[in-house]
């Protein structure tokens, strides 16, 4: 269920892209020709280089993989120079700042001390495989209205993990 509720989150995604005249393409690692691509690589990476946002869905299309792990992995197929994160809060922090207020927020960490310190903003595989990749992270709250923007223009508040 939760690789299909990706997909209907990137349908909705394209729709509002598409609404404010970006092209997109959806790619779904979980075969649904009605609805949106499969996902190759190739094809991906041909639509990348046209100027079009591909949005990748359904994980790796197998169980026991997160979809951190799926994120990780098709930026890495795609020499992708930064995978970004949204998430609940405004970046990486040394407990749930949701459960502990004394938790501590990170500016910036490296792959190594993410998994070394056991922060749980991803799973290690996923930092694992950026970290061989050599892509770094931003994590940043997805809640905060124009975080997104923000984070790409290199303002707000978000963690970088990188080495």
């Amino acid at each position: 269920m939760g690789m299909l509720a990706t997909v209907i989150n990137a349908l909705a995604m394209q729709n509002a892209l598409e609404h404010v005249g970006v092209q997109t393409r959806v790619q779904s690692a979980i075969p649904m020709s009605t609805v949106c691509e499969p996902y190759i690589r190739r094809r991906a990476q041909r639509h990348l280089e046209k100027g079009r946002v591909v949005i990748f869905a359904a994980g790796t299309g197998n169980p026991f993989f997160t979809t951190d792990t799926a994120a990780a992995l098709r930026a890495s197929e795609m020499g992708c120079q930064v995978l970004m994160k949204g998430t609940k809060v405004d970046g990486v922090y040394s407990a749930d700042p949701m459960k502990d207020p004394k938790a501590d927020r990170f500016d910036k960490l490296t792959h190594h001390e993410v998994l070394s310190r056991d922060l749980k903003v991803m799973d290690a595989a996923a930092i694992s495989l950026a970290r061989e990749n050599r892509i770094p992270i931003l994590v940043f709250s997805i809640h905060k209205p124009g975080s997104f923007a923000e984070v790409l223009t290199g303002k707000g508040k978000f963690t970088i993990i990188s080495d």
